[in-house]
């Protein structure tokens, strides 16, 4: 899932909160005299809590004092239809297939949001909500939204956390009629919006200028991580499979996370270079594992790289607590260049020095925690690894300042008054609107 600034810091837009901004209590907004204001939030992309992003939303709002409910799909270590963890109440519905191909995406889709309204109808009755906050990939959710919002006059967020005519792009290579239609799907999904969220200034910019959003309604919130989660642990040499150095990716493995491009910088490191000192760690899952599984056996890498799957919070934390490089290999193109990876900033909250290719919100991210390889050179790519293993006191200065700068910038406590913010302006405006007729904001072309 993507999600970075383009240039300038998010606290200097419009949208931003500084330290001197007052983010208003919901019970001192007077949405409803007798009761907290309800959340709904509705993710495809991920199970919650896995979903680290909308995790630390729904934690967040319940520590200021919303009731949350969330429906997303279940998955591995997330089966259960229901429960409540750390008062977020979790709604879990079924999803078939993991998409592959155009019809394989509307299967997926259209089976998501069945189930997502089917549940939608359950936290009405069960639990009733205010406002309905809609994560993308899909941007379809808006659907859901307008019915609640027509019929039942309730809000609808829409937090942006993929541009999809760009991934889909990235994926299928080509603008066609599908293309079109998903321009047109974030265009509905903007006008709809009470407001919107960015991942960072360059979705902050679509939403102006593609969705037409007014610029007081777009707030910028970063995906930073919970420094309470992250966590070193003891060095664990099982990981190297006797080798000297380990480097390490998380990540989903699909076709725009470029992992196939670290199997051929890991074939230039082994066969060119003649290191037999490095391992390999993938950890994570997605359409394309089985296919890259395929292409290291093809390759003769089977042995150098280790394929651990989704795993748990303990294994993630050993095998980056033991990586003496992380990597982001990250195919470059136009979605890529413009979304912010979760797993940059995770990287440099544990310390690790980063190669990644030379991307506009990698580079915002990251700065001088990473080397940078020219984009898809993945010969330059395997040697800024080499270059690392071979510097201990280069890796060192890297990850600290890596460390330093989410410490002071880029962790989740530095974006949560701002999401704060984002629902103080979204509930004061609802008294308002609430003796007013519903209007919602032609999309541009209609």
């Amino acid at each position: 899932m993507g999600l970075a600034d383009a240039g300038a810091v998010s606290a200097a837009s419009p949208a931003a909160v500084g330290p001197d901004a007052i983010v208003v209590p919901p019970m001192a907004l007077n949405v409803d005299l007798v009761r907290r204001p309800r959340v709904l939030i509705i993710v495809e992309n991920l199970p919650v809590p896995f979903d680290r992003r909308v995790w630390s939303e729904a934690t967040t709002l319940v520590n200021a004092g919303y009731d949350v409910s969330v429906i997303c799909p279940k998955g591995k270590d997330a089966t259960a239809s229901f429960e409540i963890i750390d008062g977020v109440h979790i709604f879990r519905h079924p999803l078939p297939l993991e998409a592959r191909g155009g019809i394989g995406y509307l299967l997926e889709y259209g089976s998501a949001l069945f189930w997502e309204f089917l549940l939608s109808l359950k936290v009405l009755y069960r639990r009733g909500f205010d406002v309905i906050h809609a994560c993308n990939p899909p941007d379809l959710i808006f659907i859901i939204g307008a019915f609640y919002k027509f019929l039942f006059r309730k809000r609808f967020v829409f937090d942006h956390h993929d541009i999809n005519p760009e991934l889909y792009e990235a994926k299928f290579g080509k603008r066609d009629f599908l293309w079109r239609m998903m321009l047109r799907l974030e265009r509905w999904s903007f006008s709809l919006a009470d407001i919107s969220i960015a991942t960072n200034e360059s979705y902050r910019s679509i939403a102006l200028e593609r969705g037409r959003m007014p610029a007081d309604r777009v707030f910028v919130v970063r995906s930073g991580p919970n420094l309470a989660r992250v966590r070193s642990l003891p060095s664990d040499a099982s990981w190297k499979n006797g080798r000297q150095f380990l480097v390490a990716y998380v990540g989903v493995i699909g076709k725009q996370e470029g992992v196939d491009l670290l199997l051929e910088s890991a074939r230039h490191i082994r066969t060119l270079l003649g290191r037999n000192d490095v391992q390999f760690v993938i950890v994570g899952g997605g359409p394309e594992q089985e296919a890259v599984k395929a292409l290291a056996k093809e390759m003769g890498l089977d042995d150098i790289v280790t394929f651990a799957g989704r795993v748990d919070d303990a294994t993630l934390f050993s095998v980056l607590s033991t990586a003496d490089v992380c990597v982001n290999p990250d195919r470059p193109n136009v979605m890529n260049d413009k979304s912010t990876m979760n797993k940059i900033m995770e990287y440099m909250a544990l310390g690790k020095p980063i190669v990644q290719f030379d991307l506009t919100e990698g580079r915002f991210s990251a700065q001088g925690a990473s080397l940078y390889a020219r984009n898809t050179d993945t010969a330059d790519f395997g040697d800024k690894i080499i270059e690392l293993l071979g510097n201990p006191e280069l890796r060192a200065s890297m990850g600290e300042f890596g460390k330093k700068r989410v410490e002071d910038d880029l962790a989740w406590r530095h974006e949560e008054p701002k999401l704060l913010a984002a629902y103080s302006c979204l509930l004061k405006s609802s008294q308002a609107a609430d003796h007013s007729p519903s209007v919602v904001r032609s999309a541009p072309g209609e």
